[in-house]
């Protein structure tokens, strides 16, 4: 089980935003190989999600509050370092950012811009495919929505 906490970009010490953004780059630059500028000035708007086994950040999501990115609260940057991926940890962070959602923004209805591959991981947690799949940073996509209030 991993310790989640949630923080505002400010809050952050310089070494908990260089352990965000070397997660980020180890999985979406390197592992991933693609090519795409992640510090894109969202993250001063966004809750950052942190997951930490022991005292090491394995897992970490930031969400936004409705239009701040799209018009439903949004979840992104969702990530898992490769060597922790086996023990559940994405569903865990997946559901502890659907709460944050609530408990933050108190808003249940949120959009993903969900990696293709990624899109049966996120059904099992309640979203569904809106739209068709799309490129974005030259990897597939689909545009996801978890509707809890119509």
């Amino acid at each position: 089980m991993l310790r989640f906490e949630i923080k505002k970009f400010e809050d952050f010490s310089i070494q908990e935003l260089y352990s965000v953004l070397n997660l980020r780059s180890q999985v979406f630059v390197v592992e991933q190989q693609s090519i795409y500028l992640d510090l894109d000035f969202k993250d001063q708007r966004a809750l950052h999600v942190l997951g930490y086994s022991s005292d090491k950040l394995v897992a970490y999501a930031r969400i936004f509050k409705s239009k701040d990115c799209y018009d439903l609260a949004s979840i992104g940057r969702v990530v898992v370092a490769k060597e922790f991926r086996s023990y559940g940890y994405g569903h865990q962070l997946i559901d502890f950012s659907i709460a944050g959602i609530d408990e933050h923004f108190n808003e249940q209805n949120i959009h993903i811009s969900a990696q293709l591959y990624l899109q049966q991981f996120y059904e099992s947690h309640g979203f569904v495919a809106v739209g068709e799949e799309y490129l974005e940073d030259q990897i597939p996509h689909i545009a996801m929505e978890l509707i809890k209030n119509k």
